[in-house]
């Protein structure tokens, strides 16, 4: 089941099978795979950190020279790391990353990052949404991989912000090159603009720094109390239209195949195997992690199938209007409804590709690749480019 999150460990797979899924190699992935750093960023001074956990479960950093490091179960809570694991960019142009799941490569300009380890060991990522945090205020993001036996996986995620334009580039060892190309350089502002005259909570969405310059502009998922209530009505049209029509989802998986399903007199929109779902909140569809979009131990691969493709039709609010999902989806038709993801919307309409995750199920697809994924069994150098941010 080829998706970000069977990749990064969360709790469910879109069970999405892109292009991209089918050009793995068959051989064991190497034992190191390069990361080579393009550093267009303009900063004075420019930093990575690389983060994961070893396939034998234990916390690892790249050190400062692109050594790993194992740090030990600290004494207490917050517990400052006791190595430089600052990546200099402007002189460590590539480092080998050994295998390690549910991994980040953090990059920050004209500032060092504070990282903490809690008891396990457990890394403390920074928080981009707490301004008690000591990372809050500097101009940080990151790319999503994990690096195991059978294949690398990158990808840009906008699922909880957009800061620093960061792009892809994979070469293998004999399956083809992959790029994304993520967001041009000084993006930013511009989407920050154009939210803010969207009018209503979306405005809310921009975290600025001291100096009033916008650090990065977070979700909606992450500010749900400003819009509560903001989707009630179309979920409604939608949910009065599938009471006396047919809603049919196809769960891209031959074993599983097409689902047929209406809405009952108890309120749920119910499938023909079964599966029956209550009509979600605006919260709901922007997390895709709550409500009836919780994927539970235990539940079915066709409730797995099923989640993915209403979350995403209903952040892209096609739901109403194609009732054969996602087979019939026209990207040209995404977010046209007055109320909408305007977030992903306006991500995605600066993307030149339009490749990036702005939701997580953003790889939903009847077809074209819409994710920012990079992914090969035979990997050689991952390249990532930093762009400037303003």
């Amino acid at each position: 089941m080829i998706s970000r999150r069977t990749f990064l460990g969360a709790s469910a797979a879109a069970v999405t099978f892109p292009w991209w899924g089918t050009n793995l190699a068959s051989a064991a992935t190497p034992d190191t795979v390069q990361v080579a750093f393009d550093d267009q960023s303009g900063a004075g001074e420019s930093y990575a950190y690389i983060t994961g956990t070893t396939l034998d479960n234990r916390l690892v950093i790249l050190q400062s020279d692109g050594t790993p490091y194992y740090p030990a179960d600290p004494g207490g809570e917050m517990t400052p790391l006791d190595r430089d694991c600052a990546i200099p960019l402007k002189s460590m142009a590539q480092v080998s990353v050994p295998k390690m799941s549910s991994g980040r490569i953090y990059f920050v300009l004209d500032a060092k990052l504070d990282f903490f380890v809690n008891p396990g060991p457990a890394l403390v990522q920074p928080d981009f949404l707490s301004s008690g945090d000591p990372n809050y205020g500097r101009n940080w993001s990151f790319v999503e991989f994990t690096f195991n036996n059978d294949e690398l996986f990158a990808n840009i995620s906008y699922v909880d912000f957009v800061a620093i334009p960061i792009g892809l580039h994979l070469s293998t060892s004999g399956s083809g090159d992959q790029t994304v190309q993520g967001l041009p350089a000084r993006s930013l502002d511009g989407i920050c603009d154009e939210l803010g005259q969207q009018g209503g909570a979306w405005g809310e969405l921009v975290e600025a720094g001291a100096d009033g310059k916008p650090l990065r502009v977070v979700s909606a998922q992450h500010r749900a109390d400003k819009f509560a209530g903001y989707l009630d009505d179309y979920i409604g049209q939608v949910w009065d239209t599938y009471a006396t029509a047919k809603l049919t989802v196809d769960s891209q998986n031959p074993d599983i195949g097409k689902l047929t399903g209406q809405v009952g007199a108890d309120g749920n929109l119910t499938f023909d195997n079964g599966e029956s779902f209550a009509k979600p909140v605006t919260a709901d569809v922007w997390s895709c992690d709550s409500g009836p979009f919780v994927i539970k131990e235990g539940d079915s691969d066709a409730r797995k199938a099923i989640i993915p493709r209403l979350a995403a039709a209903l952040n892209r609010t096609t739901l109403l209007d194609n009732p054969n999902q996602p087979t019939d989806e026209d990207p040209a038709k995404f977010y046209q409804a007055e109320a909408t993801n305007h977030y992903a919307r306006v991500v995605h309409s600066k993307l030149p590709d339009n490749r990036g995750y702005a939701f997580p199920y953003d790889d939903v697809t009847p077809g074209p690749d819409f994710s920012g994924a990079v992914q090969a069994g035979d990997p050689d150098t991952l390249t990532v480019t930093v762009s400037a941010l303003r």
